[in-house]
C-alpha cells in the first residue's frame, strides 16, 4: 500500500512539473505577455477562445497616437468616428492620450478598444497590451511610409551628423521609433556618438514639441518623423524655412491602426470593415493626412509580422526588450 501511495505521489508531482511545459505547448506566445497566446504564429495575441474573456462594449474608445495636439485631431478624426459608429452600431468616443505609455496602458487595462499607435510603440503595444494592428494609411497607389530626419535651425553651425558632438539633442519619447530608438542606435553605431557622453539629451514628449523647440532654438537638433513636420508646415505652426535637415533615413511604416485582441470576433470584423470602407473624399482626414509625402489617402491592410520586421530588427540591435511592467 505504501509503495502504491508513493508511486501515486511521484506521479502527481511529475504531472505538476509537466504542467508549465504542457501549458506552453497549448499556448505558445513567443515574446507576448503571459496573458496572451499566439497559436497561429502571426506574432500578435489570439482572440480568446473562452467567451467569458471576450468584451463587447456599447461605447468604443478610440485614441490616435499622441504626437500632436489632441484638440486638432479630435476634429480631424470626427468624420471617421461617425462612420465607425454607423458601421458598428456603437457609440464612439475620442480619447486624447498624452503619452505613448499612457496609450499602451489604457489598452492593457481594457480602457481602449481601437487605436492608432505610432511606429515605435507598436511592438510594445502588441506584446504588452494585446494590440492587433491591421491597417495603415497609404496613397491611392499603395505607397506609404515616412522618414526620420535630424533637423537643426536654419542658422545653426551644425552641418553634418558628426557636428552633434557636444550639442543638445531632443528626442521625442523613449518608445518612438523615429524620435528615439532608431536615431539613438544610428548615432551610436554609425557615427560613434553615445548619448550622455558625446551629446546632451532631453525628451520633448512629442514630435511637434521637438520641431517647435528646434525652430525656437531650445534644442540644437532633434530627430523627428518628417510626416509630422510637413503637416506642421502646412498648418503654419512653424515656418518651413526655419528648419534645415542634416540626415534623412530610408522610409519606415507609419502609424498602425487596430483593435484590442479580446473584442468579440464580430465586433473586430465590423471595425476592420469601417476602416476599409471609409470614403476619404472631402473629409478632414484627407485634408490633414493628404499633406504627407507620399500623401495618405486611404487605409491599406497590413500585418505586424511583415510590415514591422524592420522595426523589430532595430529593437533587437538596440537591445530593446518588450517586457511588460
Amino acid at each position: 500500500m505504501r509503495t502504491v501511495a508513493t508511486a501515486a505521489a511521484i506521479g502527481l508531482l511529475m504531472g505538476l512539473a509537466a504542467t508549465p511545459a504542457a501549458a506552453q505547448e497549448q499556448c505558445p506566445r513567443g515574446t507576448l505577455d503571459s496573458r496572451f497566446c499566439d497559436r497561429d504564429g502571426d506574432l500578435v495575441a489570439d482572440t480568446p477562445t473562452d467567451a467569458r474573456q471576450l468584451v463587447d462594449p456599447r461605447t468604443l474608445i478610440f485614441a490616435y497616437t499622441p504626437v500632436e495636439d489632441p484638440a486638432v485631431y479630435r476634429r480631424v478624426w470626427a468624420e471617421f468616428l461617425d462612420h465607425l459608429a454607423k458601421v458598428t452600431g456603437r457609440q464612439v468616443q475620442f480619447f486624447p492620450v498624452q503619452s505613448n505609455a499612457a496609450q499602451i496602458e489604457a489598452m492593457r487595462a481594457g480602457r481602449l478598444h481601437v487605436a492608432g499607435f505610432n511606429t515605435g510603440s507598436v511592438p510594445l503595444a502588441v506584446n504588452c497590451a494585446g494590440f492587433v494592428p491591421f491597417a495603415m494609411m497609404a496613397s491611392r497607389d499603395g505607397s506609404y511610409g515616412y522618414n526620420m530626419e535630424i533637423i537643426v535651425h536654419r542658422d545653426s553651425p551644425i552641418q553634418r551628423v558628426e557636428d552633434l558632438k557636444g550639442r543638445h539633442v531632443a528626442f521625442s519619447a523613449p518608445t518612438s521609433n523615429s524620435g528615439y530608438k532608431y536615431p539613438s542606435w544610428l548615432l551610436r553605431e554609425k557615427f560613434g556618438l553615445q548619448e550622455g557622453r558625446d551629446y546632451r539629451v532631453s525628451f520633448s514628449g512629442r514630435h511637434d514639441n521637438s520641431v517647435t523647440g528646434v525652430a525656437n532654438r531650445d534644442y540644437d537638433a532633434a530627430p523627428i518623423a518628417n510626416s509630422v513636420m510637413f503637416r506642421m508646415f502646412e498648418r503654419n505652426v512653424v515656418p518651413r524655412d526655419a528648419i534645415r535637415s542634416i540626415y534623412k533615413s530610408d522610409a519606415f511604416p507609419t502609424t498602425a491602426y487596430g483593435t484590442a485582441h479580446n473584442l468579440t470576433p464580430a465586433l473586430q470584423a465590423q471595425i476592420r470593415d469601417a476602416f476599409f470602407s471609409f470614403n476619404w473624399e472631402g473629409t478632414a482626414l484627407l485634408a490633414e493626412f493628404g499633406k504627407n509625402t507620399p500623401p495618405a489617402e486611404t487605409f491599406i491592410p497590413i500585418t505586424y509580422k511583415q510590415h514591422w520586421a524592420v522595426i523589430r530588427d532595430v529593437d533587437t540591435a538596440s537591445g530593446v526588450s518588450y517586457t511588460c511592467r
